[in-house]
Parts: structure tokens; sequence; C-alpha cells
């Protein structure tokens, strides 16, 4: 019993104190998320010419260029504004705003909707890369 105790405390369990293979584990875990974080925007960064696609109802309303700032009046219910690259919902007749108050998108992909309204604005890339796969699942 008493050479167990003395093995616990000295691997450092009873103290509360980390052992150095939780501290590699630790270091290793750290380390993936740090290359799964940077590879991933790496990867999915888009270079070609992006543009905002908005569609209403399933349908395609407009493909707009993101490098002209502009002011966007769709069919009476919202307006999307295209500043600086970046694409954002200013108006909204909707009545919970979530798309209004949702953060901007640009040319790294995203996406904004407003459900009430059935209004999606979506960063497309207008370039047809043919080594980027068609689908990603993970």
């Amino acid at each position: 019993m008493k050479q167990r105790l003395r093995h616990v405390v000295q691997s450092g369990k009873e103290n509360g104190l980390l052992c150095r293979n939780d501290i590699i584990l630790i270091l290793l875990l750290l380390i993936s998320s740090a290359v799964l974080f940077f590879g991933n925007s790496l990867y999915f960064t888009r270079s070609g010419n992006a543009a905002l696609e908005i569609v209403v109802d399933g349908e395609l309303f407009g493909r707009y260029a993101l490098d002209r700032d502009q002011t966007i009046e769709i069919q009476g219910t919202n307006v999307c504004r295209i500043e600086n690259g970046k694409v954002s919902m200013t108006e909204a007749d909707c009545p919970d705003l979530i798309c209004v108050h949702s953060m901007p998108i640009d040319r790294n992909g995203g996406s904004i909707v407003c459900l009430p309204n059935r209004v999606v604005l979506l960063i497309v890339n207008t370039e047809k890369d043919e080594d980027a796969p068609d689908i990603l699942i993970g």
C-alpha cells in the first residue's frame, strides 16, 4: 500500500498536477487543432472572382460583383449593401430581423438568409476551378 501511494504521488495525480503523458496529449491536441483551423482557412479561401448571388423564393434574382459598392433593393422586402467587398443585409420587413443582425459575408464564402421573405444572399465563385472538388463531405 505504501509503495502504491508513493507511485501516485510521484506521478502527480494526487496533487492535481499533470504528468508527462497528459502534457504530451494536450500539446498534440493543440497542434492538431491549429493545423485543422489554419489549413481549413487556407483551403477554403477563394482567390478567384467571387460574386453575390441573390435567390428569392428559389429563383435567381441577380448576380452582383463584389468589387463595386452598391445598394440593392430586393422586391420591396429587403435591402442589401455591397461595400468594400463585404455584403450585409441593411433592411428587411420581417418581424425578427435576424438577417439584418447577421455578420457581413465576403469573398471567403457564406450566406445570409431571410426566412420569412425567402431571400438568400450567397457568395459564389464565378471561376470554375477544374482541380477543385465538386463536393466536400466531412
